[in-house]
C-alpha cells in the first residue's frame, strides 16, 4: 500500500520531517547559509526535533559520533560547504574506524553553479569517496527534491547495514527550497546476519581441542542483549575475554572472566597470554594496529595461533588475517549463536582463566605516586559517581590511566559507558562528553582530557553552557607538553625535544568564563575535596590538574624512556 503524498512544501522541511520519522530527535551542527532551508524546517518542527549549534564543526561531528555509540542509531549533523566539510572530516573519521553509524549532511553551491569552482565548492564524492580506506560507507548528492526521503532511507540503511558507519549525504541550495510533495518513508532497520550453522559447528570443534583458548571482543553493532549473550557464552566455556581497543565496555570489567583491555599500554601478562594462546576468537574486533600491539600479537598473514574472526562487514574478513575460520554475522545475532555451542562439564583451561583474571586485578595495583597520583584519580571517580556514568577521552597518554584503573561495567549492566576514539582524534573526549550529557541528561559524564586535546575542541564548553548541560564534568591533565609525542621523541631522539612543549592558559579560570565551575590540584590530597565540590554544584564542573611532565605514562616516566633509549646507543 503507497503511502500518500504529503502538501508541498520545502525539501529542506521534508528533510526535517525525514529525520523525524527515523527516530532523531536531536541533531548537532554549525549553521550555514547553504542549508537556511533546513534550519527553517528545524523550527517548523522544534516541538519534534532539536538542533544543536556547536561552536566549531569537527566538535559538532564528535558530538554526532557520541550520539551513534550511545543509541545504536545513526549520530545526525549538519555542516555547511567547504570549509564546513573540511572541519568536519575529523569527526567523519572517527565514525569510519570506530564503526559507528552517522549521517553527516553537507550544504552544496546550487546546481547551475555546480563544476566552476564556485564560492566553498568542493566535490564531495571524490573528498570523501567511499571504500575500504575511505572516510565513509557511502557519499550521495540529492538533485531531485521529490527523492529527498528515499535518500534519507537509504542513508539510515547504509550506516546500520553491516559493519555499521558513517554516510555523507550531499544538499545542493536550490535543491533544499524546491516544493515537493514526497511523502515521509517508514523508519530504517538494520537487516541481522546469522552466523552459519556449519560453521558454528566447527567453532565448537576447534574449542573442545584449545588448551589455551582466548576470547577478544569490541568493534560496533552491540547491544544489551547481545553482551549478556557473550557473557553467558564466556561462562558456559568458562572463556577469557579481553576488550578490544577503546571498547572495554563490551564486558563487564568486574567479572571473573574479564582479562583486560587490549589495546595501548596492554598489561604485559596479558600481551604474553595472548601470544601463546592456541585459540584465538575475535569477535567484532577489526584486529587493527592498536588491538594487536602493531600487528605482533597476531602475526599477519598468518598467525601462529588458530584464528577464528567473526564480524559484521564482509569486506573486513580475511582484509589482513589469512584465519582458520571467517563469519559473517551481526554482533546482535553472533554472541546469541555462540551462546547455543553445547559445552562440556569441564574444560582444561579453568585455571588459565582464573590467571588471567588475577593478572587484571594484579595490574590495577600501582605504587603511589607524588605528589599527583593518577591512579587514585580514577578510582575516586569510581567511588563518587554512579555505576552508569559515561567516561569519554581523546587522544594521548593521559587516557592510559582510565583504560587502566577504571572498570567499566557491561553494556548490559550500565548502557554505552565508554566513549573513546579508536583513531586517535585529539579533541574528541569534551564534545563526545557534551553530547552525552545533553542526550541522556539523568547520566553523569565524564571526560579526561589532556591540556593539547582539550583546546582542540575546548570551546564546546558554551555548548554546553547554552544548552543547559548539568551532570558534567571535564578533568584537564596538563603537563605542559604533547605527552605521547614527547614520549616518542625521548625514545627515538633522546634528550632532543622539539615542538612537543605548549604554553596553556589557566583552564579553571577558562572554563569559569564559560558559565562553568572550577577547581584546580595538584597534589592528591586535594583530588576528593575538589571532586565533591564540584559534583554537588549542580551545573557542568572542570577540574584542573597539574602533574609533572616526567610522569609520561601509567607505566613509566621520561626519565625512564631516556635512560633506556640511551642505553641501546
Amino acid at each position: 500500500m503507497s503511502t500518500p503524498p504529503l502538501p508541498r512544501r520545502p525539501a529542506g522541511h521534508a528533510l526535517v520531517e525525514a529525520l523525524v520519522a527515523q527516530g532523531v530527535d536531536t541533531c548537532f551542527g554549525v549553521p550555514g547559509e547553504s542549508y537556511l532551508a533546513v534550519l527553517d524546517g528545524f523550527h517548523e518542527h522544534r516541538d519534534k526535533i532539536r538542533f544543536i549549534a556547536c561552536r566549531q564543526e569537527g566538535g559538532a561531528t564528535f558530538m554526532a559520533e557520541a550520539q551513534g555509540k550511545l543509541s545504536g542509531r545513526p549520530g545526525i549533523c549538519f555542516v555547511t560547504r567547504g570549509p564546513g566539510a573540511t572541519n568536519a572530516s575529523i569527526g567523519l573519521h572517527t565514525a569510519f574506524q570506530d564503526s559507528t553509524p552517522m549521517v553527516l549532511f553537507i550544504g552544496q553551491v546550487a546546481s547551475d553553479q555546480r563544476d566552476r569552482e564556485a564560492f566553498q565548492e568542493v566535490d564531495y564524492r571524490q573528498m570523501f569517496g567511499p571504500g575500504t580506506l575511505g572516510m565513509a560507507k557511502w557519499v550521495g548528492e540529492i538533485h531531485d527534491a521529490a527523492r529527498v526521503p528515499e535518500y534519507v532511507s537509504r542513508a539510515f540503511h547504509t550506516a546500520l547495514q553491516g559493519r555499521p558507519g558513517p554516510v555523507v549525504l550531499v544538499l545542493p541550495e536550490d535543491m533544499l527550497t524546491t516544493l515537493t510533495d514526497a511523502p515521509v518513508l517508514p523508519r530504517a532497520e538494520p537487516a541481522q546476519a546469522w552466523p552459519a550453522p556449519g560453521a558454528l559447528r566447527d567453532l565448537r570443534t576447534m574449542l573442545l581441542a584449545a588448551e589455551r583458548p582466548f576470547v577478544i571482543a569490541g568493534g560496533g553493532g552491540w547491544d544489551a542483549e547481545a553482551c549478556r549473550a557473550l557473557q553467558r557464552f564466556a561462562e558456559n566455556w568458562q572463556l577469557p575475554v579481553g576488550n578490544a581497543f577503546r571498547f572495554q565496555d563490551t564486558f563487564d570489567n568486574r567479572h571473573p572472566l574479564y582479562a583486560g583491555d587490549v589495546g595501548i599500554g596492554i598489561n604485559p601478562k596479558l600481551a604474553a597470554r595472548i601470544r601463546e594462546a592456541d585459540l584465538v576468537i575475535a569477535l567484532g574486533v577489526r584486529l587493527g594496529e592498536m588491538t594487536t600491539s602493531g600487528y605482533t600479537l597476531l602475526q599477519p598473514p598468518r598467525p601462529r595461533q588458530q584464528l577464528v574472526h567473526i564480524h559484521a562487514g564482509p569486506e573486513e574478513l580475511g582484509r589482513v588475517y589469512a584465519a582458520d575460520l571467517l563469519l559473517q554475522s551481526s554482533m546482535a545475532c553472533a554472541a546469541k549463536a555462540l551462546e547455543t555451542l553445547a559445552a562440556p562439564t569441564s574444560v582444561p583451561w579453568a585455571a588459565h582463566a582464573a590467571a588471567a583474571n588475577a593478572d587484571f586485578v594484579a595490574n590495577q595495583v600501582a605504587p603511589a605516586v607524588a605528589p599527583m597520583d593518577m591512579a587514585v584519580l580514577i578510582r575516586l571517580l569510581g567511588q563518587l559517581l554512579p555505576e552508569h556514568t559515561i567516561y569519554t577521552n581523546g587522544a594521548g597518554n593521559f587516557s592510559g590511566w582510565l583504560h587502566r584503573y577504571h572498570r567499566y561495567p557491561g553494556l548490559q549492566h550500565a548502557g554505552r559507558t565508554q566513549l573513546a576514539c579508536t583513531n586517535g582524534a585529539m579533541g574528541y573526549g569534551l564534545p563526545a562528553a557534551v553530547a552525552a550529557a545533553l542526550l541522556q541528561p539523568q547520566r553523569w559524564v565524564v571526560n579526561l582530557a589532556g591540556d593539547g586535546d582539550f583546546l582542540m575542541t575546548g570551546q564546546e564548553l558554551a555548548t554546553a553552557t547554552g544548552y543547559g548541560a548539568k551532570q558534567l564534568l571535564s578533568i584537564v591533565v596538563d603537563n605542559g607538553t604533547y605527552g605521547t609525542i614527547r614520549m616518542h621523541q625521548e625514545r627515538e631522539y633522546p634528550g632532543r625535544v622539539s615542538g612537543s612543549d605548549l604554553y596553556n592558559p589557566d583552564f579553571a579560570a577558562l572554563a569559569r568564563a564559560y558559565g562553568w565551575n572550577a577547581e584546580s590540584a595538584t597534589q592528591t590530597a586535594e583530588l576528593e575535596p575538589a571532586l565533591r565540590r564540584l559534583i554537588d554544584a549542580g551545573r557542568p564542573g572542570l577540574l584542573h590538574l597539574k602533574l609533572d611532565a616526567d610522569v609520561s605514562t601509567s607505566r613509566t616516566t621520561l626519565a625512564a624512556i631516556r635512560a633506556a633509549a640511551e642505553g641501546r646507543r
